[in-house]
C-alpha cells in the first residue's frame, strides 16, 4: 500500500498532518470524466466538512505535483487515512462509492 509519507519530498506545499483523512482528486478542466465527476467531488466536500479534507489538483497547473504522485491518467483520486495509507482509485466512479471510500477512511 503506498503512504503519503513517499511523496512528501516531491510534494511541496503539501503538509499532510493526520489529522483527518484527505481525498485528492487529479484532473484536468479538458478532461471529461473529470468534469463529470466535479460535482460529486463538491457535494462530498460539503457533506464530510469537518470530517474530511477533499482537495482538488489540476495537473495541467501543477505538473510536478501530479507527477511526484505518479499520476499518469485522470480523473485518479487518492483517498488517505490519518496514518497517511493511499487508496488510489482510476476514473469516474459514482458518488455512493466515493462516499463508501470516505466512510471506510473514517474508520
Amino acid at each position: 500500500m503506498e503512504n503519503i509519507q513517499l511523496y512528501l519530498d516531491n510534494l511541496k506545499g503539501y503538509d499532510y498532518t493526520g489529522k483527518m483523512p484527505v481525498v485528492i482528486d487529479f484532473y484536468a478542466t479538458w478532461c471529461g470524466p473529470c468534469m463529470s465527476l466535479a460535482p460529486n467531488i463538491e457535494r462530498l466536500a460539503k457533506e464530510y466538512d469537518g470530517r474530511i479534507k477533499v482537495l482538488k489538483v489540476d495537473v495541467d497547473k501543477n505538473p510536478s505535483l501530479a507527477q511526484a504522485a505518479h499520476v499518469m491518467s485522470i480523473p485518479t483520486i487518492f483517498f488517505i487515512d490519518i496514518d497517511g495509507n493511499i487508496t488510489r482509485s482510476l476514473g469516474n466512479m459514482p458518488y455512493a462509492q466515493l462516499v463508501n471510500n470516505v466512510e471506510e477512511l473514517l474508520k
